[in-house]
């Protein structure tokens, strides 16, 4: 019975210490997810899938990526894309 109370109290620390870490992870992972942003090249791809043309010019600020194509037609469009959402920025 003593042996069955050890292993039983055993067994209930592994848990506890166990789920400490798991829910450390979780919390680091969804920080990192928060934290997390598109890069340059993401955004150039955004923004080209949206204006097709040549890539003139890429400029980050604070929360988005201004971003200069030349179409076929020779006119520049500007795109801005969110870097954290990737989503193109129509408001600036």
């Amino acid at each position: 019975m003593k042996f069955q109370n050890n292993v039983l109290v055993v067994m209930m620390l592994i848990v506890l210490v166990s789920g400490k870490s798991f829910a450390q992870i979780k919390l680091t992972s969804e920080l990192s997810h928060e934290q997390a942003e598109i890069s340059q090249q993401q955004a150039v791809s955004i923004a080209q899938r949206n204006t097709q043309g040549r890539l003139l010019s890429v400029q980050r600020a604070d929360d988005h990526y201004r971003i200069k194509i030349l179409n076929h037609k020779g006119a520049v469009h500007i795109v801005t894309i969110n870097t954290k959402s990737g989503e193109i920025d129509l408001s600036r």
